[in-house]
C-alpha cells in the first residue's frame, strides 16, 4: 500500500473525515507537480550540473493559498531567475479552484 491508501484506511478505521486526508495529499501532489513542471521548463533537475551557467535557473518559490472543496491548500509556486516560467497547474491570481 502507498502512504495515501494507508492514511485513508487509518482515517476510516478511526472514523475521521477523509477530506482532510485528501486535502493533505492534494497539497503535496500540486506542489510536486509544480516543481516537476519547472524542471521540465528549465530542462534539468534540481542540483543538476547542467544547470550551472545555463542562463536561467531556479529562483525560490512563493506560497499561495487555494480554496478548494477539500479545504485551504498551501501551494508552493516555484520561480525561475528570468521570470519566463508560466506554470499551467494553478491559474494566475486565482485563489479558489473547483477542479481540485
Amino acid at each position: 500500500m502507498t502512504q495515501f491508501t494507508s492514511d485513508i484506511v487509518q482515517a476510516l478505521v478511526q472514523k475521521q473525515d477523509i477530506t482532510e486526508v485528501f486535502g493533505l495529499h492534494l497539497e503535496t501532489a500540486v506542489s510536486t507537480l509544480l516543481a516537476t513542471e519547472l524542471a521540465a521548463f528549465l530542462d534539468y533537475e534540481k542540483y543538476d550540473r547542467i544547470g550551472f551557467n545555463s542562463g536561467n535557473s531556479r529562483n525560490g518559490s512563493y506560497d499561495r493559498t487555494l480554496h478548494t472543496a477539500y479545504g485551504d491548500l498551501q501551494a508552493i509556486i516555484p520561480r525561475d531567475r528570468n521570470g519566463e516560467f508560466k506554470q499551467q497547474t494553478v491559474a494566475p491570481y486565482k485563489r479558489s479552484n473547483d477542479t481540485f
